[in-house]
């Protein structure tokens, strides 16, 4: 069965967080690198935003992860 809209934010944002933490980057330095502001990250992560597609490209490129983990087990 499909994943509501807002289960399968929530799972691409813990899926961000997992890959950053693995990393041990924080929230700063991933912002700073990616170019994307902290406070976005932050709402990427907690599923609190939709984003889009390129950002998380640019994400999982600066975290050094091919796109396709940040969709894994959806």
């Amino acid at each position: 069965m499909p994943l509501e809209k807002q289960e399968l934010v929530k799972k691409i944002g813990a899926n961000i967080r997992k890959h950053r933490k693995t990393k041990s980057m924080s929230l700063q330095k991933l912002a700073l690198e990616s170019g994307i502001e902290y406070s976005q990250i932050s709402r990427i992560e907690r599923g609190v935003i939709n984003t889009s597609v390129y950002h998380v490209y640019i994400i999982s490129n600066t975290l050094g992860v091919p796109v396709k983990y940040i969709f894994q087990d959806l």
